[in-house]
């Protein structure tokens, strides 16, 4: 059995101000979040990203082609109402942060390791207030309480929208600091992402790439630019 999906019944998607921010009109109807709550934005080009998203369904609506209104609807829907929650669990990445745990071996990665993170972990302790220490290989390090303290007031000063779009830089890419540095302008989002994957491209460059993992990697990427979009969207 197929299941039901929204079809295109609107000519014009369009942003109009409304109290308290931005709607998304499809002719004369407000766009709902699926918990149907308002869909009010903070931003005049965040609204205009979304009715843009909008006014390219044609057809069955996609929601996969939709990543701009997937996160307004999160940052509504799930971040709202459990915005401590998330900048807690956001926070506790600092924790265990990917820049601290570096390889064994061989040479050639430890060096790599070192010569992308390195100044991301310097920037951390003297830009966020937030040194870090580093491990080698998986064994558990324990990270100063004023740095974690730093770090977590980071991520509670972000309102709801960033904050959704902070989730998805911290979750793919595996690290606060990165994300931090995506967010304060240190790194471009592609630079973060190279660095998130200095492991998995020196793997590859041994072995080869495998399709599927390309694909999926790709994937992910693609997401984690789409977030540092949304982010800047919001102003």
């Amino acid at each position: 059995m197929s299941s039901w999906a929204a079809r295109r019944f609107w000519t014009t998607a369009s942003a109009v101000p409304v109290e308290g921010g931005f709607a998304v009109h499809l002719d004369a109807r407000p766009v709902r979040t699926p918990l149907k709550a308002p869909l009010v934005l903070p931003t005049f080009p965040l609204a205009e990203a979304v009715a843009a998203e909008w006014q390219a369904q044609e057809g069955k609506v996609k929601p996969e082609t939709m990543p701009v209104t997937r996160t307004a609807n999160s940052a509504i829907d799930k971040v709202a109402p459990q915005h401590s929650d998330v900048a807690d669990m956001l926070a506790a990445y600092g924790g265990s942060d990917l820049l601290c745990y570096r390889a064994t071996g061989p040479a050639g990665l430890i060096q790599v390791q070192a010569e992308g993170w390195d100044p991301l972990l310097t920037w951390a302790a003297d830009t966020l207030s937030a040194p870090l220490q580093v491990t080698i290989g998986i064994v558990p390090v324990s990270q100063p309480a004023e740095s974690l303290a730093a770090l977590s007031r980071l991520v509670h000063q972000l309102d709801s929208f960033r904050l959704a779009a902070f989730h998805d830089l911290v979750a793919i890419s595996g690290s606060l600091v990165l994300a931090l540095a995506v967010i304060q302008r240190r790194l471009s989002a592609p630079e973060a992402w190279a660095l998130s994957r200095i492991d998995e491209d020196w793997q590859i460059s041994l072995w080869g790439e495998d399709e599927e993992a390309a694909e999926h990697a790709a994937l992910k990427r693609a997401a984690f630019l789409a977030a540092d979009r949304f982010y800047g969207l919001c102003g």
